[in-house]
């Protein structure tokens, strides 16, 4: 079959299950035939579609992630190894990025913690956007670590980026100029379809009231924000009153931004001035 054939066939099959049924089919004829997305799309007519294709194919209409079928993810301006044993970095996790971005415009931020680091995504991005600065990550998981390992390795980032096992920022010491915090913030109880059901719950699911891990990182944040630094926290997108009444009970300033879809998604912490 041609591949503009077969990515029409796959595109049908997919969008029963899936709200990027196009994309999944150009992601795994791609992955398929071992070219980035680019390359297949220009030379789509003159190749035609592998035998490895189908499985592909039936692996995702089994509800497996994209990600964990070519092990690979795009964040910010970087491509990480994924497995299931990590969180997939999602665009909206960008936010984070591009909060820092702004409020270190023409400076920066030479010392970066990245709490929950999973596989390494926001800690690398940033240091990807900055090739000054060095890091630490944190994680409770060692599988985990051993993603972010690897990808620093694969992005020759090793000798900038450092990984622990750590539960949050406890043990953690001196102050950062950027901290970027990731946590579960999931409703324990709440029903979860689509591609999440594949992710680890350890990093998805947060108490109660999804603001379990936020109650305990809250504490640390004024000794760990270097003056003139930030911490970009993500959050749901109905926490910004909650987990902001956390952070002023810290004595934080604190500052919402948006996601691409509107939704707040990143709250910014500052010392006041």
């Amino acid at each position: 079959m041609t591949i503009p054939d077969a990515l029409r066939a796959a595109t049908v099959q997919l969008a029963v299950a899936s709200d990027t049924a196009r994309l999944d089919a150009e992601l795994l004829m791609a992955h398929a035939l071992g070219l980035s997305r680019g390359d297949m799309l220009l030379r789509q007519r003159d190749l035609t579609a592998p035998d490895a294709f189908s499985g592909l194919l039936a692996r995702r209409l089994d509800g497996e992630p994209i990600a964990h079928i070519t092990g690979m993810r795009d964040f910010w301006t970087i491509s990480l190894t994924v497995t299931p044993d990590t969180l997939i970095p999602r665009p909206d996790s960008e936010t984070l990025i591009e909060a820092a971005v702004d409020h270190f415009a023409g400076r920066t931020p030479t010392a970066i913690l990245d709490l929950g680091t999973g596989s390494g995504a926001l800690l690398l991005a940033a240091l990807a956007q900055w090739p000054q600065a060095s890091g630490l990550g944190i994680d409770a998981s060692p599988p985990a670590l051993a993603v972010a390992q690897g990808n620093a390795a694969r992005l020759d980032m090793a000798d900038r980026a450092a990984f622990s096992l750590g539960d949050w920022a406890q043990d953690v010491d001196g102050a950062f100029d950027l901290l970027l915090i990731n946590p579960p913030y999931i409703v324990a109880d709440l029903a979860l379809s689509g591609d999440v059901l594949r992710e680890p719950a350890s990093a998805l699911f947060a108490g109660a009231d999804g603001l379990e891990d936020y109650r305990r990182i809250a504490p640390d944040l004024p000794r760990l924000i270097a003056p003139g630094g930030m911490a970009a926290i993500e959050i749901g997108y109905d926490q910004k009153d909650s987990v902001s009444a956390l952070l002023h009970k810290q004595g934080l300033s604190v500052a919402a931004r948006c996601d691409l879809a509107g939704h707040d998604r990143c709250l910014i912490a500052t010392h006041p001035a």
